[in-house]
């Protein structure tokens, strides 16, 4: 985990239409920067949830917190703004929010 926020992405293209997951709890934007790389920013609203992965992922939070545990593992672990953490590709990770949650989602 570490603790430097991304406060802003430049020069990106954005998808306009949102992913909307989760009845509403999760909405998400997908972006690409000119080099390609592929990044989507949203919030996740209180909620207790599981989500799949299909490459791998950082998830950064930007704002808010959340409780974390990652496929196979027992533990919960939580970060808050300026820490994230990485899920293996093919994985799924339960997300537990009780404040609004603001991430970036860093794919590869």
């Amino acid at each position: 985990m570490s603790n430097n926020i991304t406060t802003q992405l430049d020069g990106v293209t954005v998808t306009t239409q949102a992913s909307v997951y989760f009845d509403g709890k999760c909405v998400s934007h997908s972006l690409t920067l000119p080099d390609g790389t592929k990044k989507s920013v949203g919030v996740v609203l209180p909620a207790s949830l599981t989500f799949g992965t299909a490459a791998p992922e950082i998830m950064e939070c930007v704002a808010g917190s959340c409780e974390f545990k990652l496929a196979g593992s027992a533990d919960w672990s939580s970060i808050k703004a300026g820490e994230q953490f990485s899920v293996p590709g093919h994985s799924s990770f339960d997300i537990r929010v009780s404040e609004a949650f603001h991430y970036i989602c860093h794919y590869g």
